[in-house]
């Protein structure tokens, strides 16, 4: 018996030493496998980051007026840097990176407290790095595809329309760094609490969302589409200049030279906000009634314009907190562009030169009536004819 006894003891010890081992060897290979993988990911998307980088930096940028330089990053390209590069007067600025420590210093470790915003891939924080006010944009290491494309478009569009891409960082999450708006959204000022906008700054604000869009869609190689204008996307500064700001989830990234989508889905959206501008009215409008339904901005403007008499009929429609501190015939300019612009026909629609042009027309003519000389402006007439 003893012999047995002894024999089963050690048996029965030797089997749960032999489990202990097999389970510790299953945890150490589960952790460095574990590291692998966080190591190759990390420095798998590094080497995407770098190489998105360098493809936006070598992307040629068409040639641009003289006016739409001084709207752009340029300057005289340094002749020992490689004068080559078929770049001349633009340089594309390297988007700077940053370390997951200085992000979360920055943020109080990703507190709450700094959340300003929320989207489909992640949160929004506000912070102050390097001495500039910024939004961290953070996303889930699922959502790299998007945060590579949208890294790959801005690391080279520039325009100063355009909300500005800081930095990035690729440690522990992916986070995307912008410049930081101060004053909110445009839907914000049309509908919100804040001081009602003059209508002088909402002919500028049209304008410079205007020029932002003309920007991505004529003067970049490739040419972009947003397909998400409106107006919680147009960010308003301290003095009352707009940016656009861009969202990859919502594929604003599309290319126009595929042909699966135009460029005048942004044109006919423009047109929408043209008309939130003119009435601060949302989009689509909520009726009242036995039944609750929803109309179009769009359609309610149309309804309008198709009057014996739209420009007395038009007053109706504006902002009421504007009062009487508008010229008619601008108002009354601006609503037939945007008429144009939601041509249901998208070859009917103008593109957006034609309507930074008559918008730039437009504002020097709302800034003379604000002196108090506002006359008709026959160039705005003949564009809104087809002349």
């Amino acid at each position: 018996m003893a012999p047995w006894h002894h024999f089963s003891l050690g048996s029965c010890g030797a089997g749960v030493s032999g489990g202990v081992i097999a389970g510790i060897s299953v945890v150490v290979i589960v952790l460095v496998a574990g590291a692998v993988l966080f190591a190759y990911t990390r420095f798998y998307l590094k080497k995407r980051v770098e190489q998105a980088i360098l493809v936006s930096g070598s992307q040629e940028l068409t040639s641009h007026t003289g006016e739409e330089n001084a709207l752009i990053n340029s300057s005289e390209l340094d002749g020992q840097a490689g004068g080559g590069s078929g770049m001349t007067g633009i340089t594309v600025d390297k988007s700077v990176e940053f370390s997951y420590e200085e992000l979360a210093n920055a943020t109080d470790n990703f507190s709450m407290s700094k959340i300003i915003g929320k989207g489909g891939f992640g949160s929004v924080y506000y912070a102050e790095l390097r001495g500039e006010k910024v939004a961290i944009k953070k996303m889930e290491m699922q959502a790299s595809r998007e945060f590579l494309a949208e890294l790959s478009v801005l690391t080279h569009v520039h325009h100063l329309n355009l909300v500005r891409l800081i930095g990035y960082c690729v440690e522990g999450s992916l986070f995307l760094i912008y410049e930081y708006i101060e004053n909110g959204n445009l839907s914000e000022h049309l509908r919100g609490s804040k001081k009602p906008l003059p209508w002088s700054s909402r002919v500028q604000i049209a304008l410079d969302s205007a020029r932002g869009l003309e920007y991505i869609h004529e003067h970049t190689v490739p040419v972009y589409i947003h397909r998400d204008i409106k107006s919680a996307n147009i960010l308003i500064d301290n003095n009352l200049h707009a940016k656009s700001k861009w969202h990859c989830q919502n594929s604003w990234n599309r290319y126009a030279q595929y042909g699966d989508v135009s460029a005048k889905v942004d044109v006919y959206a423009f047109g929408v906000v043209l008309y939130e501008l003119i009435s601060a009215k949302e989009a689509l409008i909520k009726e009242s009634g036995p039944v609750s339904d929803t109309k179009g901005l769009v359609s309610l403007f149309e309804e309008i314009h198709n009057q014996t008499d739209p420009n007395k009929d038009i007053c109706k429609l504006v902002d009421p907190r504007l009062g009487d501190g508008y010229p008619l015939d601008s108002v009354r300019k601006m609503a037939q562009l945007a008429r144009v612009c939601t041509q249901e026909n998208p070859e009917l629609r103008p593109t957006m030169r034609s309507i930074v042009v008559a918008l730039m027309t437009l504002s020097s003519t709302s800034e003379d009536w604000d002196m108090g000389t506002f006359y008709e402006n026959r160039a705005l007439v003949n564009l809104m004819s087809g002349k």
